[in-house]
């Protein structure tokens, strides 16, 4: 397949595949991938299932451009990114992945171009797949709970308003996403990674 010069060629979301799963704090990037989907003209991308994962291909303004959603449970994600990340010569630069983050209040976005893993299963398992870090990331803030084990809590779904913030977050990250393939990282960052409007939070 033949990319274009863009800094973004595939963009990954991470989640745990299967229904119960699919209204989880975890699965904030498969959420932001169903929602660039929708938005995207009808029949723009064509799925199909390679590397353990659905994965959409299609064009964003004449550019190749590669959706990800790997099926491997968010711990073993790396096993679906990296073989398809070196089948279609796409550079971990190239690379921007989608997740929830637990240190991050509800609602709050971050974009860097590339960092640690943060504690995040599913970040740890790409970085030692791809064999580096140098990978772009949009976090969705998840918050942390007030008691209890994270396991369970990143596995439920949020209720209230929580869920509120949650759903607008995602809506945030689909535009962040739209930003940083039309204008590019830094364009995205300026404008995306500043606290929630307080207008947005009522």
């Amino acid at each position: 397949m033949a990319f274009g010069s863009g800094s973004v060629k595939l963009i990954v979301g991470l989640g745990n595949p299967g229904a119960e799963y699919a209204a989880s704090r975890h699965n904030a990037g498969f959420m932001v991938i169903e929602k660039l989907l929708a938005g995207f003209p009808a029949g723009r991308f064509t799925e199909t299932f390679t590397a353990e994962s659905r994965v959409f291909t299609g064009k964003y303004r004449g550019r190749n451009l590669v959706l990800q959603m790997p099926q491997t449970y968010m711990n073993l994600s790396g096993n679906a990114v990296a073989p398809l990340s070196r089948r279609l010569e796409i550079a971990p630069e190239e690379i921007l992945v989608i997740s929830d983050d637990l240190d991050l209040e509800t609602g709050r976005l971050r974009l860097r171009r590339n960092g640690s893993d943060g504690g995040h299963n599913g970040l740890k398992s790409i970085i030692a797949d791809l064999g580096s870090a140098n990978f772009q990331r949009l976090r969705i803030g998840i918050g942390r709970p007030d008691g209890g084990k994270t396991a369970d809590y990143v596995l439920s779904g949020f209720t209230g308003e929580e869920e509120q913030l949650f759903n607008h977050a995602i809506d945030r990250a689909a535009a962040a996403v739209n930003m940083i393939l039309s204008s590019g990282m830094t364009a995205a960052m300026n404008k995306f990674n500043a606290a929630v409007p307080e207008t947005e939070t009522k």
